[in-house]
């Protein structure tokens, strides 16, 4: 029975052009099926019957509004395995250039389903790790008691993130870093405060986040992090 399981969840994911729509979804938005037909450069059709199989699994979910029905992953879990699913793909690294990454690469700085991944992401997960804010724990991060100051005093409220049904602090995987950042619902948090403080700025049909000149600033006096 949990063979079947498998390869029937297998099956949903990685289907060509199902693949396509949850690699689509992982910019942590709702879509309409035309939206989602426009981006993955699929027609209507296709997406409809797909998006209705990915919906029987238990991949995606509908919010309906008015006439539109917006979808999205149904739980942040799957983000998570679509996200490690693209660290297989890219196991291999990639040939080194000497042209340096521009800030506006997807590989730099970029949304994974709801939290900061790419560089930025990982520098930071990295700087926090390094200052004993957060420790890593079986690919979990711990807050540690200055963590909790340090979050407290960046607008977090920690104890409230921890009640959510979902993960609080998940090392995730990032597949163009190769390294951990964090996810769950304090990496949630970070980067809805980011962009609240317009230190980051989504960019349109796009998982590419743009770091603002405030944003620059402002993760180099809170974070210590040069972006």
């Amino acid at each position: 029975m949990e063979e079947d399981k498998f390869i029937s969840t297998a099956s949903l994911l990685c289907e060509p052009s199902r693949a396509k729509i949850v690699w689509n979804l992982l910019d942590g938005r709702a879509y309409t099926a035309s939206e989602l037909a426009m981006v993955s450069n699929l027609s209507a059709t296709s997406v409809s019957n797909h998006l209705s199989k990915l919906l029987k699994g238990e991949i995606v979910k509908v919010d309906v509004q008015g006439r539109h029905r917006y979808y999205s992953f149904a739980n942040p879990e799957v983000a998570y395995v679509v996200e490690s699913l693209a660290s297989l793909a890219n196991k291999k690294p990639p040939p080194k250039s000497n042209k340096p990454s521009s800030k506006n690469e997807i590989k730099y700085c970029r949304t994974c389903y709801d939290h900061l991944a790419g560089k930025a992401g990982v520098q930071i997960t990295d700087k926090l790790l390094s200052q004993e804010m957060i420790l890593l724990k079986d690919k979990t991060f711990v807050v540690t008691k200055n963590g909790r100051k340090f979050f407290k005093d960046f607008g977090l409220e920690l104890t409230e993130l921890q009640k959510q049904r979902r993960h609080f602090a998940k090392a995730c995987l990032d597949w163009s870093e190769r390294k951990y950042h964090i996810s769950g619902s304090l990496g949630a948090a970070l980067l809805d405060k980011m962009l609240q403080l317009d230190w980051l700025r989504r960019t349109k049909n796009s998982r590419a986040i743009v770091i603002t000149s405030v944003g620059q600033n402002g993760l180099r006096d809170k974070f210590d992090v040069d972006l």
